[in-house]
């Protein structure tokens, strides 16, 4: 069956250019020209990846992105935008956007990028389906269990979302090895060539505001300058 994108950009246009191209790579499409449409949408249909324009009719992509976080839903999005603004970009991966692109953008890169967001999505929900008698991860105060997709804090659980999940477990199975922006882009977002490493950064950023005491003086995930990142392996709490 093919995979379900829900493309919810308000520019005609655009939208003919996706609606070709992902058709043309196997993708079924589903199309909204609003933010409102878009949030019923993407709870009646279910998609498998959600492109979102940020500046819409109705409802912008920053709400649209902030309301289906909020209730929960761990669907793959990648935000369109034409705004150069840094502070713009930021605010989606903050809201809990996975990734976004600039317009104009390239086809072969938009796609590139679909792909990688659809295959770690499959991925995950592979795992928990086959693991029988997962590992548990344990270091310090956290814990990592790979077969539920699960992660908590002191026994409560974590609200990571799925690109944070995917981090965090990442560097707790290679406890104090430091990796760099570009390693973890690579490993972690899947993507073959190196997109905007401030995705990374942000990120990091967030994943330190879940798991730490004190995000300000991090004792797990921490920052080598000029190197990269790496989880610290803890011994006590």
């Amino acid at each position: 069956m093919p995979k379900k994108i829900l493309i919810v950009e308000d520019e005609q246009t655009i939208v003919d250019i996706l609606v070709f191209n992902l058709r043309r790579a196997g993708y079924e499409t589903l199309t909204a020209a609003d933010g409102a449409t878009g949030l019923a949408l993407a709870h009646e249909q279910n998609p498998d990846l959600l492109l979102l324009d940020v500046m819409l009719p109705k409802v912008d992509g920053f709400a649209v992105c902030r309301h289906l976080r909020a209730e929960g839903l761990s669907v793959p999005i990648l935000m369109l935008t034409a705004r150069e603004d840094e502070s713009d970009k930021v605010l989606g991966l903050e809201l809990g956007a996975d990734d976004y692109i600039t317009k104009p953008f390239s086809m072969r890169e938009l796609l590139a990028r679909v792909k990688a967001n659809i295959r770690r999505t499959a991925i995950e929900e592979n795992a928990g389906r086959t693991a029988l008698e997962p590992d548990l991860l344990q270091c310090g105060p956290l814990s990592i269990h790979p077969g539920r997709a699960e992660a908590r804090k002191n026994g409560a659980p974590l609200p990571l979302s799925g690109r944070e999940y995917e981090l965090l477990l990442f560097l707790m199975r290679r406890p104090d090895n430091v990796f760099s922006r570009e390693e973890l882009m690579r490993e972690v977002w899947n993507y073959d060539y190196f997109g905007d490493l401030r995705t990374v950064d942000v990120a990091i950023r967030r994943l330190r505001e879940k798991i730490e005491d004190n995000p300000g003086e991090p004792k797990m995930l921490l920052t080598r300058r000029g190197m990269g990142y790496l989880f610290a392996e803890q011994t006590s709490e």
